[in-house]
């Protein structure tokens, strides 16, 4: 099975866009009110090939390559959660679209979250898979920082494919030779590879603690909110989980058992059924 082969019943067309001088590479597909798909750190849009069908039979999909990510121009400065902020509402703004959903895993759903605290207005739901940015965990971001470096500094392919099994609950059904050889070479771009650091700064300490999502910024999130959460994430245990939907209003947590850091991917067809329920709720 090939991950296009996962989006061969649909039209589609992947474009890149002009988000504020950023080339950005998005893939597009059907019509209605926007879903944006945002991926996890050092992630692509790859990440959504198998939710992209079904939420295209009802809205307009894109999924987006963040800044200096998958095929998308970087930038020399580090990659702090403002700036990636930024970056998603210019390309909100190339596209003309004034208000969107969200669905933002990780990374992702740190940069939606933040998003949608600062920016309620450009916010109809939000959907935060295995989030990111609650909290700053010395081993988690040792463990992120080392694996990925590693992957994109060395040729050896096997350093990808252990990067991408750490996402996993179930590697062997869920991580495809395809899905690694894609990812590598993200990973050994000139242009990844030159401001890989920019894209690790977060796993940095001075770096991550001031962009952290603190309970005062989730208390302003408007946006009705799922949470999606692997019992197995290895980025974070589901205490962070539970936390996290105490201070956002108007959230609900679901928690899948095994499952590791990509629920949206593990777990395609629940996911889907889940989060097309949700946000058929606002229409």
């Amino acid at each position: 099975m090939s991950i296009w082969t996962d989006l061969a019943g649909i039209e589609y067309a992947v474009r890149y866009i002009d988000a504020g001088g950023i080339r950005t590479r998005a893939l597009q597909a059907g019509t209605g009110e926007a879903v944006i798909f945002l991926h996890g750190t050092s992630g692509h849009l790859e990440a959504f090939v198998r939710n992209i069908p079904a939420h295209s039979e009802r809205y307009a999909c894109h999924a987006v390559d963040m800044l200096g990510h998958g095929y998308t121009d970087g930038a020399d400065e580090p990659y702090r959660i403002p700036r990636y902020v930024d970056h998603v509402l210019a390309y909100l703004d190339a596209c003309g679209i004034e208000r969107a959903h969200f669905v933002g895993e990780s990374l992702g759903g740190w940069v939606a979250g933040r998003l949608a605290a600062d920016h309620p207005d450009r916010v109809g739901r939000l959907t935060l898979v295995a989030p990111g940015g609650t909290v700053a965990n010395p081993q988690v971001m040792e463990r992120i920082k080392t694996s990925t470096r590693k992957a994109v500094t060395d040729d050896d392919i096997d350093l990808t494919r252990r990067r991408l099994h750490l996402l996993m609950h179930d590697p062997a059904e869920n991580v495809s030779e395809e899905l690694v050889e894609i990812r590598h070479a993200i990973y050994h771009r000139p242009e990844f590879v030159k401001r890989v650091d920019n894209l690790l700064c977060l796993q940095e300490m001075e770096n991550r603690e001031p962009d952290l999502l603190t309970a005062e910024q989730m208390g302003r999130i408007t946006a009705p909110t799922l949470i999606v959460w692997g019992a197995q994430n290895p980025f974070g245990d589901v205490p962070e989980a539970h936390r996290m939907k105490e201070s956002i209003p108007d959230s609900r947590l679901e928690i899948f058992g095994e499952c590791g850091h990509w629920p949206q991917h593990e777990h395609a067809d629940r996911f889907n059924r889940l989060d097309l329920d949700f946000l058929g709720e606002a229409r």
